[in-house]
Formats: C-alpha cells, sequence, structure tokens
C-alpha cells in the first residue's frame, strides 16, 4: 500500500472509531439562498456524555445547494464552542486529563469538527476546545470555553 492510501486508511479508521455525535438543533439561520436549500449557520447542542449537567453550543457553517441537500458538500471550517453548566454536576467517573468528547463530520468522510475536553485541575475548570481536521490537512481555526466548578466540587481525574 502506497504511503498516502496508508495514511488515508488510517485517519478514516480513526475518525471511525472517535465517539460521534448528533447534536440537537437549536437554531439556525439561513445566509446564502440556494432554490435546493440555503447555506446557513447552525447551533446545535450536545450535553458532555461524562459529565452530566453540562451541554456545549457548537455553532457552525453548513453548505446548502444540491451537494448539501445530498449529504456530500463539504461545510467551511469555521465554528464556535460556548459550554455552561445547565444543571447539577454530576461525573459518570473519572475524566482523563484530556479526551474527545465528540466529532461531528463535516464532509462526506474527510472532514470532521472535534470537541476536546481539557482538565485545568489548579482552577478546577473543565476547559472544551473545538477544531476541525481532514485528511490531508487540517485548520488552526479553532474556539474555547470553559466551565468552572462549583465550590467543593472537585473533577474527578483519571
Amino acid at each position: 500500500m502506497k504511503p498516502t492510501s496508508l495514511r488515508i486508511a488510517l485517519v478514516v479508521a480513526t475518525a471511525l472509531l472517535l465517539p460521534s455525535a448528533h447534536g440537537e438543533e437549536v437554531a439556525s439561520v439561513n445566509t446564502n439562498f440556494h432554490i435546493t436549500g440555503s447555506d446557513r449557520v447552525v447551533v446545535e447542542a450536545y450535553d458532555d456524555p461524562v459529565v452530566q449537567g453540562v451541554t456545549c453550543y457548537v455553532s457552525r457553517a453548513r453548505t446548502g445547494g444540491v451537494k448539501g441537500t445530498l449529504g456530500i458538500a463539504e461545510d467551511p471550517t469555521e465554528a464556535s464552542i460556548a459550554c455552561r453548566q445547565i444543571g447539577a454536576l454530576h461525573f459518570t467517573g473519572p475524566v482523563k486529563q484530556q479526551a474527545d468528547v465528540f466529532s461531528v463530520s463535516m464532509s462526506l468522510i474527510f472532514k470532521s469538527l472535534h470537541v476536546v475536553r481539557v482538565v485545568d485541575a489548579k482552577r478546577n475548570t473543565l476547559v472544551y476546545l473545538t477544531y476541525s481536521d481532514r485528511i490531508v490537512s487540517g485548520s488552526a481555526k479553532n474556539s474555547v470555553s470553559a466551565v468552572p466548578m462549583p465550590a467543593g466540587t472537585t473533577i474527578p481525574v483519571k
């Protein structure tokens, strides 16, 4: 197998193993009208599967048109994240110092949006980072949000 083919196969296999999530669409606005489906910005809510009581809101562009309608368009790389405590906090178990929380496909198979949770133990805070990657080259475009723990709540780190 050629090195490029091997790299593509490894990235696709890795992407299939990452936690995949389907956020709940909270809102969307059209940015460019197409008869077959408009380009839009969507806001989706993702609940952290390990930290109950934390929801991350991710806004990102979605491509419309024929390709977008068929699900084969490549969405733009830009995304923004805001994570908030929305209820009582409960950890389902110890959390890793840094872990992928979920990923969402931004193209048929070659591009994904990721959210990573990082524990800032010194400040007793969970930091959430969003970024995108693709097989050939990723993007430095990113966004970060933080959820401080209430007094008396300690993050159980693995």
